[in-house]
């Protein structure tokens, strides 16, 4: 038996299929939330560890989501781990097709899709989550065509990344943790007010002593035997 020409969205085609597509980003405009896309730009990449350090976040782009996660936050939460505190925050965002490519494809044709590694500003609590794997195929066909990506995102980390995008509240958001530019630990100490990398130090020179013999020298005779 084959199936029914008038009720088969697998078989969609022409103006049905636009109309479909309509659909689904209006949807998105009216439930969805106005969010910025961070697109990583690599620099330096490392072909034996598969990572660049040296990468920059230099372009923002304004586009509207849906959460996905609709009872909250998903995965890990906040857990004490023998680090400390560890916040383990995920969230999965929709976005339409046609809505990532008017707004970061015509800026830049490299980017044609979202790609693991960006980032998502999420203005609702002013937190920054990370792309770990997009899904292209979450609504399967079902509208004759593949409309949305859902981005599986987690809680972003700060390691001192470069953030250039040209918008002031998202390039200065992690100035008062960003330690690229302190040259002491005394410094140091004063972005984070719980470490205590000046304890260690004082510890670390009470107990350690290299004025007799270095263990990085190759003679480690001691002067006063000779």
């Amino acid at each position: 038996m084959a199936t029914s020409s008038y009720f088969n969205a697998y078989k969609v085609i022409g103006n049905e299929k636009s109309l479909f597509e309509d659909l689904v980003i209006e949807s998105i405009r009216i439930y969805g939330v106005d969010t910025y896309y961070l697109t990583r730009s690599l620099q330096e990449v490392d072909e034996i560890l598969n990572e660049d350090d040296a990468s920059i976040f230099n372009a923002a782009y304004q586009m509207e989501m849906y959460v996905k996660s609709v009872d909250g936050f998903q995965g890990d939460g906040d857990f004490l781990s023998r680090f400390g505190l560890t916040i383990r925050d995920q969230v999965v965002f929709t976005v339409a097709n046609r809505v990532f490519e008017k707004y970061a494809t015509s800026q830049d044709s490299s980017k044609v899709r979202p790609n693991e590694g960006d980032l998502v500003f999420f203005p609702m609590n002013k937190k920054f989550f990370k792309v770990m794997h997009v899904e292209h195929e979450s609504v399967f066909y079902q509208l004759g065509a593949l409309h949305v990506y859902d981005l599986k995102c987690e809680l972003f980390e700060y390691s001192n990344e470069r953030i250039e995008t040209g918008y002031p509240d998202i390039d200065t958001h992690y100035d008062h943790i960003k330690t690229d530019q302190i040259t002491s630990i005394t410094a140091l100490h004063g972005k984070d007010p719980i470490a205590k990398n000046i304890f260690f130090e004082t510890e670390a020179d009470s107990i350690l002593d290299f004025s007799e013999v270095s263990p990085f020298e190759e003679d480690i005779t001691n002067p006063s035997d000779t």
